[in-house]
C-alpha cells in the first residue's frame, strides 16, 4: 500500500510517500513551495501540489500531521488553513484521512516524543535506507506516512522496524504547482 504523508505549512508543506506493503520502502519526497502573498492564491497552490501528488503517485491512504497549538495565532491559523486545504484534498479524491500528532509521530520514529527534528531526520534516514538526510519537511512528512503505516500494522513499539540499511538512496525536489 502506498502512504502519502503530508506536513503542512503555508510557506512550505512537505510531502513524504512511502510503500508499506511490506518493509516500509521509499518512494519520493519533497517540499511543495508556496510563493504569493494572497492567501487564497497559497491555499489553492497547496491544493493543486497534493492533487498532482495524489495523481502522480495514487495513494492508498492519507497521514497528516494533527493541529497543535502555537504561541503565535496568526501563523497558527495559517497552518489550520493550508492543513484544512491538503485535508479537503485528500477527501475529494477518495482518499481516507488519518491525523496524527506530532509527539506521536516522534515517538513511533524515535522512541522520544520531544525528539528535535534533526533526531526525525536521522530516523527516517536510517528507517527507509536512505544515502543522505532529507530536508527537515520532507523528512517530517516522510516520518507522518511511517507512524500511519506501522498503526495500520498495529505496532505499538517501531524500534524492530528500524534495522536493515541497504543502500536505496533518495531524491528530494522542490514542487511548485503552476
Amino acid at each position: 500500500m502506498i502512504l502519502l504523508g503530508i506536513d503542512p505549512g503555508s510557506r512550505v508543506t512537505g510531502y513524504g510517500v512511502v510503500d508499506v506493503s511490506a518493509k516500509p520502502r521509499y518512494v519520493a519526497s519533497g517540499c511543495i513551495r508556496i510563493e504569493g502573498e494572497d492567501l487564497a492564491q497559497k491555499l489553492a497552490r497547496v491544493y493543486a501540489g497534493v492533487s498532482e501528488l495524489i495523481g502522480q503517485y495514487r495513494p492508498g491512504e492519507f497521514a497528516i500531521e494533527r493541529v497543535f497549538m502555537a504561541k503565535n495565532a496568526d501563523s497558527a491559523l495559517k497552518l489550520g488553513q493550508a492543513r484544512g486545504t491538503a485535508i479537503v484534498c485528500a477527501a475529494n479524491h477518495g482518499i481516507g484521512v488519518h491525523e496524527y500528532a506530532a509527539r506521536q509521530v516522534k515517538q513511533a520514529i524515535t522512541g522520544n516524543g520531544g525528539a528535535d527534528k534533526s533526531r526525525v531526520q536521522h530516523m527516517v534516514m536510517a528507517i527507509l535506507s536512505l544515502d543522505a538526510l532529507p530536508p527537515e519537511d520532507a523528512a517530517d512528512a516522510l516520518a507522518i506516512a511511517l507512524t500511519h503505516g506501522y498503526a495500520r500494522q498495529g505496532l505499538l513499539s517501531v524500534s524492530s522496524q528500524r534495522r536493515g540499511r541497504g543502500s536505496r538512496g533518495g531524491r528530494w525536489r522542490d514542487f511548485r504547482p503552476d
